[in-house]
């Protein structure tokens, strides 16, 4: 067992963890609360402009981890397929302005489309704009969702199925982001760790709250659910991944807290459970 975190160096939070925030507030606090890393939403670069958004990140002085998100590479027609490209070769620019080393793909659903044709449309999908990633010196993750989100959000559910795709795509700009969220359920989730080795991009920790009172916005703080965090993170680490560990939170209840008062509380989730 890897010894627990000991200091804040590795630590980086999504702004969406602290989505009442806009960008400049964000970084604002990350600052001060002595955080060095930040994930960074498309919807919060979205008021500044990109151009904006990479200068107040540059100044700041914060490691830019990853942008979420991008994907959703499944339709029913041709022209929202190509239209999902064209926002996915976007998001990629955008990556590279702010100095983001990848771009966290989720993949995307559709109730029209049957799960084997969604799986072969992302497949596709990632194939178009992987020479757009290659050539803009970005890295593409693929992050596999829960099953209870393959009806609108991503039909790639397990780890398993994401390595399946990094193999079959065999580029050095392709790998997969794991979220403990999605996948700690997963019996093959330590092996499917291990299969990883280096395509791992992108380590996501929060808690699964019993009960979880709603199914999109109720993630818990770390050590509030049943989630072994410590042992999944020395599964990733004896497998060489020692990157930043980002925190990632939807939840009604800490939204509506004082943000400033909810980064405390993950720094001190943080030392005590990940």
């Amino acid at each position: 067992m890897t010894d627990k975190l000991t200091d804040f160096s590795r630590l980086a939070i999504h702004t969406m963890t602290n989505k009442p925030w806009n960008l400049e507030q964000a970084i604002d606090g990350y600052c001060r609360a002595g955080v060095p890393g930040i994930t960074v939403w498309r919807e919060a670069i979205e008021p500044y402009g990109v151009k904006e958004a990479a200068r107040m990140l540059k100044a700041s002085g914060l490691k830019v981890v990853s942008l979420c998100r991008s994907g959703f590479f499944v339709a029913t027609g041709a022209m929202d397929r190509e239209q999902a490209r064209t926002e996915n070769r976007r998001a990629i620019d955008e990556a590279a302005e702010i100095g983001a080393p990848h771009v966290v793909l989720v993949c995307g659903a559709n109730p029209g489309v049957d799960l084997p044709m969604a799986r072969q449309q992302i497949l596709d999908g990632i194939h178009a704009i992987e020479p757009h990633a290659r050539a803009a010196g970005v890295k593409l993750a693929i992050e596999p969702l829960h099953p209870m989100y393959a009806d609108t959000r991503s039909a790639v559910n397990t780890l398993e199925q994401a390595n399946n795709l990094v193999t079959a795509l065999d580029s050095p700009f392709i790998g997969v982001c794991v979220d403990v969220y999605h996948c700690w359920w997963d019996p093959f989730f330590r092996a499917e760790i291990q299969r990883a080795g280096k395509t791992m991009l992108a380590f996501h920790v929060s808690d699964w709250r019993v009960p979880t009172r709603d199914l999109l916005n109720d993630r818990g703080m770390m050590g509030e659910g049943c989630i072994n965090l410590r042992e999944i993170r020395s599964w990733v680490e004896k497998n060489g991944f020692h990157g930043m560990i980002e925190v990632e939170i939807f939840s009604n209840q800490y939204w509506e807290w004082d943000q400033d008062r909810l980064v405390e509380r993950i720094k001190r989730a943080w030392l005590a459970e990940v």
